[in-house]
């Protein structure tokens, strides 16, 4: 899939003006009058505009403009790697083109998760199976399987601020998160120390399987962005979505799923992972599940502190800074309870 690059900025003040610009580049004979928009208003790194013709309301096109200053800590070059990975694979929608602060693709139509729907048995076994095909894909240029784990967590500890002009929120800091960057890069070496000779799988994994990035319709599930995408430990990566059961705007980590549902999740992971056409050996099972219960942790302190980055350099409306506390809070409890 060749991907193209249109030599165009998009000035946020100026969404509707800049993005038709964008729009016409792809759909040349759509007629500018006839063009509505949809803004989508879930999304905590970019911001994102739906496009479509006024006769063809389905056949809407969504242009992502980049969070401010995420290029601080998200490789675009390998967002659009990871995309036409994905798409090759017909796993993910197609990619129109990039611009210099944004790129364009394929709509999918169809329902998010959510925090309900994650758990209905007709569903949680296909994001399960989709995660699997996904886990086996393989960059075709790349042998290295490094985790992007720790790499990331490291850059996101280097571009946290220890100071804030605002006395409220310093003072929210420093009770919330004492030593700051001195405590975080310990604990991130705490944290390594114990989970990087886990034998676990290093795969292609998505990294940021919230809900919202679940797209299902019919009786086919979708996994959207792929901008933290990359190699990594496969425990994390179903960690990392049964600790979003919690949900984004409203956190409730006691929406996390059981220990029953997710020894089935897995179940129906590692039938499709493993591919044998038998029935999965539950020892695999049990050693996958107890490999997830020894990350879920770093899930919780990754995000935490993906939010404090997020808290300096965001302009979109969330309150990243009390996320993050609710993250690091979760990682501290938890830490005290899983065996690692």
């Amino acid at each position: 899939m060749d991907v193209k690059h249109f030599p165009i900025f998009i000035d946020e003040s100026k969404l509707p003006e800049d993005v038709v610009r964008i729009i016409k580049c792809v759909k040349e004979d759509w007629n500018e009058g006839d063009i509505k928009f949809k803004v989508f208003t879930d999304g905590i790194t970019n911001k994102l505009i739906g496009c479509y013709h006024i006769n063809e309301p389905k056949n809407m096109i969504l242009v992502r403009v980049y969070g401010e200053k995420t290029g601080l800590y998200i490789s675009r070059t390998m967002e659009v790697k990871n995309f036409k990975l994905m798409n090759s694979k017909g796993y993910a929608p197609t990619l129109f083109g990039t611009f210099d602060n944004g790129m364009v693709y394929e709509y999918i139509d169809g329902k998010e998760l959510d925090v309900n729907s994650c758990r209905d048995i007709a569903l949680y076994p296909l994001v399960a199976k989709q995660l699997a095909k996904m886990h086996k894909l393989r960059y075709t240029d790349d042998t290295s399987l490094v985790p992007v784990l720790w790499d990331k967590c490291e850059c996101f500890i280097n571009l946290i601020s220890d100071t804030y002009s605002s006395p409220e929120k310093q003072s929210r800091y420093n009770i919330n998160f004492p030593g700051g960057q001195s405590t975080f890069r310990a604990e991130l070496k705490h944290l390594r120390s114990l989970l990087e000779n886990v034998e676990n799988p290093i795969v292609f994994c998505h990294n940021d399987l919230l809900l919202a990035n679940v797209i299902h319709n019919s009786n086919s599930v979708w996994f959207i962005d792929y901008e933290y995408a990359g190699y990594n430990y496969q425990a994390y990566d179903i960690a990392n979505h049964f600790a979003e059961f919690a949900g984004v705007t409203d956190c409730d980590h006691s929406l996390y799923p059981s220990a029953e549902f997710r020894v089935a999740w897995i179940r129906a992971y590692l039938q499709e992972y493993c591919d044998s056409g038998v029935a999965v050996d539950e020892d695999s099972v049990r050693r996958l599940h107890d490999n997830v219960c020894k990350f879920v942790p770093v899930t919780h302190f990754f995000w935490a502190m993906w939010s404090l980055v997020q808290a300096t350099y965001s302009s979109i409306e969330f309150d990243y800074f009390d996320y993050g506390i609710n993250r690091y809070s979760e990682y501290k409890r938890l830490l005290k309870s899983v065996k690692l």
